[in-house]
């Protein structure tokens, strides 16, 4: 499937989400900074955050909240262009700790709402999405150590920093966050099992159940695939970045998947925008560019608060 380059010399983008002018803001987790950039292609610093943003939202009050998971330690690695990439690696000697922070809407004040549940640090925030009644869920990815890895969930919080509770332990590493078009289905992607859950909601923030969807699929020879972060269409498919073998996984409700290969193997993010939600926009994170495909055969699910 044909695509454009609509952005590239990024400092590790993810999370990219629309604005209500039209443009399109990034995290890089590398840079600990969120950029702004035109349909043109214009890039501009938007805010400084430190760290590691990981996932943004666009919340209630028009500020942007993003899954802060506090740094990683970096390589680059040799690209088959003969380029240099950059791959995120364990916890840093610099870590500031995982967080859920708050951006001004004019990207001038950074806070941060929550940093713990229950007395439990956050350890690696990744993504979240906010539901029709103004709060937001996210996955926390936890922090990768020398012999050992953070047993972590997912979260249901409040923009007012006021309500945070864990309301799914254990997950494996669990990435991408997304609610289905009814909002009574959470889908939650797990990086290494290559897993997208889809969890039953009865109420906000309360869950009954859970099953696999679908595994994404891999690439020989290894033949397998891990799950980044994920948006949903207006037919309720799931398009997952798929990492190793690099691309989106579009999942049906029912659980057919189509993969689109990417020129990176690192594929981590997706959102819809522009007129009629009729664009997708992928990061490619080792490459630091943002792509942009027209021509995707559905339209994006216009996301709670988005203009």
């Amino acid at each position: 499937m044909d695509y454009r380059v609509v952005a590239e010399g990024l400092a590790f983008p993810e999370g990219p989400l629309e604005m209500p002018n039209g443009d399109i803001v990034v995290v890089e987790i590398k840079s600990g900074q969120l950029r702004r950039i035109t349909p043109g292609g214009e890039m501009s610093v938007f805010a400084t955050t430190g760290g590691g943003p990981n996932g943004a939202a666009l919340g209630p009050d028009g500020a942007i909240y993003v899954a802060q998971n506090g740094g990683f330690s970096w390589s680059e690695i040799d690209l088959p262009d003969g380029s240099k990439g950059d791959l995120p690696g364990e916890q840093p000697d610099d870590y500031i700790g995982g967080q859920i922070q708050r951006v001004s809407a004019d990207g001038s004040e950074v806070t941060t709402l929550y940093s713990e549940c229950d007395g439990e640090r956050l350890k690696g925030p990744n993504d979240l999405v906010f539901d029709k009644e103004g709060n937001f869920y996210f996955t926390d990815h936890g922090k990768t150590h020398p012999r050992l890895r953070d047993r972590t969930g997912v979260f249901y919080a409040s923009p007012d920093g006021k309500m945070i509770k864990e309301i799914i332990f254990p997950m494996e590493a669990p990435n991408g966050i997304g609610l289905s078009p009814d909002e009574k289905t959470l889908y939650v992607a797990e990086t290494p099992t290559g897993r997208l859950w889809a969890m039953n909601l009865t109420g906000p923030g309360e869950v009954k159940g859970r099953r696999v969807l679908a595994t994404v699929p891999g690439a020989p020879p290894l033949n397998f695939g891990f799950c980044d972060s994920l948006c949903v269409d207006a037919e309720g498919n799931v398009i997952v970045a798929t990492i190793v073998n690099g691309g989106l996984t579009s999942i049906s409700p029912s659980g057919e998947t189509t993969h689109v290969p990417c020129p990176d193997m690192l594929t981590t993010n997706a959102c819809f925008a522009g007129p009629d939600l009729g664009t997708l926009y992928a990061t490619l994170s080792t490459t630091g560019k943002l792509i942009a495909f027209d021509d995707w055969p559905t339209k994006g699910l216009k996301l709670n608060f988005q203009k």
